[in-house]
């Protein structure tokens, strides 16, 4: 089973969305520089996330991205689901033809696995991630660290 970067950086940059939500639409320049991922990407994903109804972008100055709706209502599998990843841990994509077009001897159990992840991820929300106090640690070394640079550079 593999979680690629799509799935990854999507769950990054919502926790990141999350925990920087306020009045103010964020701007995926300031999730890019504090999550270190590459500004386009971020657009790729967001544009997907914004279709799936899990964000709403803002255009104009100050524009950006906020969570559509709670964060509480907002679950991990979502948004993993949101950018077209699959959590499967079988070889064959669910389909059963695994070995030689008939299902292997472990199919069952691959796919009950994926059942699990699932139903964990689904049972996780945006809400449960940001009142985790190692991401709120996390979080303030990350703002630290843009507000340091930042008062560097001018």
């Amino acid at each position: 089973m593999k979680l690629t970067t799509k799935g990854r950086y999507a769950v990054t940059a919502m926790l990141d969305l999350a925990l920087h939500n306020s009045e103010n639409p964020v701007s995926l320049a300031e999730i890019s520089e504090r999550q270190d991922i590459s500004l386009s990407y971020l657009e790729q994903l967001f544009s997907k996330l914004r279709r799936s109804g899990l964000v709403i972008s803002m255009r104009g100055p100050g524009g950006g991205y906020q969570l559509n709706g709670s964060p509480a209502d907002i679950a991990i599998a979502d948004i993993i689901t949101a950018v077209d990843e699959s959590v499967d841990a079988t070889r064959c994509g669910g389909m059963g033809d695994c070995q030689n077009n008939k299902r292997c001897l472990t199919h069952d159990l691959w796919t009950e696995l994926s059942d699990q992840i699932r139903v964990f991820l689904s049972g996780i929300t945006l809400a449960d991630m940001t009142e985790r106090a190692d991401v709120q640690e996390t979080a303030a070394r990350q703002q630290q660290r843009i507000e340091f640079l930042t008062s560097a550079a001018s």
